[in-house]
């Protein structure tokens, strides 16, 4: 099999996956899953597309992650490794597409506007 190779966003957060078979290493930024995601929900996150096709052990993963936060870059990832499965076998789709793993999730940040405070929250009004 040939290395795949699949971008997920998320907020501010560009994932870069490169997908071949293997042993079931996870590398992140040339650093172990569990060093660069510390918590174990975010370790979840990452691993989630993997239990819902029963691939845990079949493939290496090197990951490529910058921008937003940690949360961002985990969902961006969660993304990449989706798509990166859906190309490689169509009949994980019918797993992956009802959770919602296959949606790329528009919101961002919305920017500051002039003459306020943040984007949506005034200046404090005085009436006298």
């Amino acid at each position: 099999m040939e290395v795949i190779h699949k971008i997920g966003r998320r907020k501010t957060a560009v994932a870069r996956v490169y997908l071949s078979d293997g042993k079931g290493n996870i590398t992140v930024n040339n650093r172990d899953l569990a060093d660069y995601f510390p918590t174990a929900t975010l370790q979840y996150k990452v691993q989630q597309p993997f239990a819902l096709t029963e691939n845990e052990k079949a493939f290496d993963v090197r990951i490529n992650v910058y921008g937003g936060g940690i949360t961002g870059q985990a969902e961006a990832v969660r993304l990449a490794i989706s798509r990166a499965l859906c190309e490689l076998d169509e009949e994980n789709r019918t797993a992956l597409k009802p959770e919602g793993l296959l949606t790329r999730d528009p919101r961002m940040v919305e920017r500051k506007k002039f003459g306020q405070k943040k984007a949506r929250k005034k200046f404090q009004f005085s009436k006298r």
